[in-house]
């Protein structure tokens, strides 16, 4: 109890030579990772990939919770004294300081790929995600296109090197040789490790991967059935992998209870398609608790208009689907991006993400 009292004591009487800057104010001068309200990162190191992509390596500040491999984390960069928030992949292998694989698409991902220095200040998200690898040791499928190699580059990093009983098949497809991410590491990868084999799929060359049969991916995989299977891509990509894997599952299911073990598909999307809004729609949010307004238009989810503005909003898959952005409205209607109907009650929760502006909008949060 004396221990406590007297570091009370110390703590006041450092708030009162620091003012008006607080104590962790004063730490942050020495230690550009250590805050007590945000969570942050530095970079360490950034690794050209391609003519228009890049790793961003960082250690991240106290707080932070080791990645699981395939998990992603939200990562803010402040434009123009704005902070913008945006979800990426994590590359590293699990085990290791994080590092997220970045395409020059859009103005944040732009400002991270060109101007993103060793010794610049990330802020940071904790690691979440369920796109990662199974419990128990098993032959695994993993199917990417263009970007979508990121969080499964993480997974072959963590597994291929280190487990002998690991038995992988990648078929990464991408525009051309030079548009691939991590070509020559996973060459490398695929020459060191027999249990690890590669197909690189030219799209320039040879047309998009065909999955409307089953026959196409056999022969790039013959026992692909027998394999757990992961996905990540662009929409249309994913969209053709998982009409297969449901055929496949529809067959099995008529084929009766002897049949063999029903194969699965696992899908990480990086975004879902969204419908505008009408053109009156859109108005002026107001993020009530953070006491901040916001002009929106019709189109942008709030989840988007919040995270520009600064405010650390609450998400998860940006898609609709595991509700962790549910934020309750105060006042006002929102459009569903999704359908186009329009809703809204007082004290209704509604996703963020799937959700704009339909006229003035109040936000709990």
């Amino acid at each position: 109890m004396d221990n406590m009292i007297r570091l009370r004591k110390l703590a006041r009487a450092a708030t009162v030579l620091t003012t008006p800057l607080a104590p962790e104010d004063i730490l942050a001068l020495f230690n550009p990772v250590f805050s007590a309200r945000q969570l942050r990162g530095v970079v360490t190191k950034v690794v050209p990939e391609t003519a228009d992509s890049a790793t961003i390596h960082f250690r991240p500040g106290r707080g932070w919770k080791a990645h699981k491999a395939g998990q992603w984390a939200r990562i803010g960069v402040e434009l123009d004294g704005v902070r913008h928030w945006r979800s990426y992949s994590l590359s590293a292998p699990a085990g290791q300081d994080p590092a997220i694989t970045v395409s020059d698409v859009g103005a944040v991902s732009g400002v991270l790929v060109r101007n993103t220095k060793p010794g610049d200040v990330l802020f940071l998200a904790p690691p979440q995600g369920d796109f990662v690898l199974p419990e128990h040791p098993r032959p695994l499928l993993m199917l990417t296109a263009g970007s979508g190699i990121t969080p499964v580059m993480s997974m072959i990093r963590t597994l291929v090197p280190h487990r002998p009983d690991a038995d992988v098949v990648l078929i990464h497809s991408a525009r051309t040789p030079q548009d691939s991410i991590f070509h020559e590491e996973l060459s490398e990868l695929a020459d060191q490790f027999p249990n690890f084999r590669v197909t690189h799929w030219y799209t320039g060359e040879r047309g998009r991967l065909d999955f409307s049969s089953a026959a196409g991916l056999g022969e790039l995989c013959p026992d692909w059935r027998q394999r757990a299977a992961y996905a990540c891509g662009p929409e249309g990509f994913l969209d053709d992998a998982e009409a297969l894997w449901s055929s496949e599952a529809a067959a099995h299911k008529k084929a009766g209870p002897f049949a063999a073990d029903p194969i699965n598909l696992i899908i990480e999307r990086f975004n879902t398609s969204l419908v505008g809004g009408a053109g009156h729609d859109g108005g002026l949010v107001t993020f009530e608790a953070s006491d901040r307004e916001i002009e929106a238009d019709g189109n942008t989810p709030l989840l988007d208009v919040g995270e520009d503005a600064g405010i650390l909003m609450p998400s998860g898959c940006r898609m609709g689907i595991c509700h962790s952005c549910l934020t309750p409205l105060r006042a006002g209607h929102v459009r569903d991006l999704r359908t186009g109907e329009v809703h809204g009650e007082p004290g209704q929760l509604i996703q963020t993400c799937v959700s704009a502006a339909a006229g003035p909008v109040n936000l709990d949060i």
